[in-house]
């Protein structure tokens, strides 16, 4: 990587794709730093059974999306003060999705136990970097999000006008191992996120994941905040709760996105599934790319 910096330019053609992945994790860079420690590592690889590489790539993220015709956001999650692991390189992701910008939509993330330097942090890959919405993770980051020590952060995303995409429900991270890793459940309940959502209405919120066991909290907050979104991420479609489906169907149709959470579920895995269940023709155009394109800032 040189000094300057390649700011990314979105150049995705969204009229000629045929869907917007909006949960596409990064868990390598170029120094091979992961992002997460090798223990969580190899128990999200146990716990997801995918059978595929665990950490692909940018380059071959991107190959792999050109080759579906899709757009993907991708990201990784900074929980260094949680976790005590640096993550992969957020900036490499930004830089690196700006050389695949006709695929790649690139998030950023910080440590938002970091304060003031958190919020500058986010501006810097806001301006110099162009990263087009930030990823959360409230459990793996150790945070409640409704605690207004964070809200100078949600304000800056408020102000820049874009998304800000948070884990909710139960984790495959940590999963399966004595206490979890340490990594507490309860802060990924979306009703931590209503409150946000209340007190920013500008700012764009996606739950991320089917939020199990909460997920009728996640349908109520989604149909009452104008402002907040839920991504299918996570969870092959054969395993959707009945009442998200439903929800997808018919009041939530304009709320709903695809998102496969790659690599550890496979995008075509997920869309094989998801042409399995009862979704109305109509509504399926609107989850794969219409309704991300609001999210994304792309149509209003």
């Amino acid at each position: 990587m040189s000094d300057e910096v390649t700011r990314y330019e979105c150049a995705v053609d969204f009229d000629a794709i045929e869907a917007i992945d909006v949960h596409t994790h990064v868990e390598i860079d170029g120094c091979g730093h992961k992002s997460v420690d090798d223990e969580l590592m190899a128990a999200s690889e146990k716990y997801f059974k995918s059978g595929h590489e665990r950490t692909p790539t940018i380059d071959s993220i991107a190959a792999h999306y050109r080759e579906r015709n899709m757009a993907a956001v991708v990201f990784t999650v900074d929980a260094t003060s949680a976790s005590g692991h640096a993550p992969n390189s957020v900036e490499e992701i930004a830089e690196l999705a700006a050389a695949h910008n006709d695929v790649l939509i690139p998030f950023g993330s910080v440590d938002p136990w970091q304060g003031t330097t958190a919020v500058k942090r986010a501006r810097t890959l806001l301006d110099d970097y162009g990263v087009r919405g930030f990823k959360f993770h409230p459990s793996l980051q150790g945070f409640e999000p409704n605690d207004r020590r964070f809200y100078p952060l949600y304000e800056l995303l408020s102000e820049a006008g874009v998304p800000a995409l948070f884990h909710t429900g139960q984790t495959g991270i940590g999963a399966g191992l004595p206490g979890g890793h340490g990594i507490k459940l309860r802060y990924s309940d979306p009703m931590l996120l209503d409150d946000v959502a209340a007190d920013f209405p500008d700012l764009t919120i996606v739950l991320a994941h089917p939020a199990v066991p909460w997920v009728d909290s996640q349908i109520s907050i989604a149909m009452h905040k104008a402002n907040v979104y839920i991504d299918l991420s996570g969870w092959s479609p054969k395993y959707f709760p009945p009442q998200l489906v439903k929800a997808a169907n018919t009041m939530l149709r304009e709320k709903v996105l695809f998102g496969s959470d790659f690599p550890v579920i496979q995008v075509d895995r997920w869309r094989n599934d998801f042409a399995k269940l009862d979704i109305k023709p109509e509504v399926a155009p609107l989850i794969f790319k219409e309704n991300a394109l609001r999210v994304l800032g792309v149509k209003s």
